[in-house]
């Protein structure tokens, strides 16, 4: 029988801890990486918009897979009325909006993931802000499940032949530039 001093004992078993924390936090980063790749993998194996319908804010049905099919370049921005960088991105981009649909031939569809309850609010806020984008409401994150992804403001770009080909989470300040910069690529 082995007899470990207290000292030796202590020693041991935080050495012991040491490694089965490192062993777990490999596991963890492992399976998280794969995880992420697979999101990855997922949002942009469908290439293209998703066939579903939603309704605009006068209560019409619109298939947003017709927005790929349309031969423009189209900006997909997921929104909520009570997210502030949303807003402060649509706003920001209501600037150069008609210049981008001058210059480039593209639209801007503004897609409010508010649920019942809030959504009364959408129409009383777009027209506040006097937008000309087009807006629809997934009051029941249908497409927000579809495109797979967690947070908004989440933005989507599509080519002119429906491809999707940028998606960027989050926003701050200076992103429409950098959005812009995505669809100047388009144009070539």
């Amino acid at each position: 029988m082995i007899v470990m001093s207290t000292a030796n004992n202590h020693l041991f078993m935080k050495t012991y801890f040491k490694l089965i924390f490192a062993f777990s936090l490999s596991l963890l980063f492992t399976f998280s990486t794969h995880a992420q790749d697979g999101a990855a993998k997922k949002i942009f194996s469908e290439k293209q918009l998703p066939d579903l319908s939603l309704n605009d804010m006068y209560g019409k049905k619109v298939n947003v897979a017709d927005y790929g099919d349309n031969g423009k370049i189209t900006v997909l921005s997921f929104w909520a009325t009570w997210c502030s960088p949303c807003k402060k991105e649509l706003n920001n981009i209501s600037y150069m909006y008609e210049d981008w649909q001058d210059d480039y031939d593209m639209e801007l569809v503004a897609i409010s993931i508010d649920d019942v309850r809030n959504v009364s609010k959408v129409k009383t806020y777009v027209d506040g802000q006097a937008w000309d984008y087009d807006v629809l409401l997934d009051t029941n994150e249908d497409l927000k499940r579809m495109m797979n992804f967690q947070t908004v403001p989440y933005t989507v770009l599509v080519d002119q032949k429906g491809n999707i080909v940028y998606t960027h989470s989050g926003y701050v300040e200076g992103d429409e530039y950098i959005l812009e910069d995505h669809i100047k690529e388009l144009i070539n």
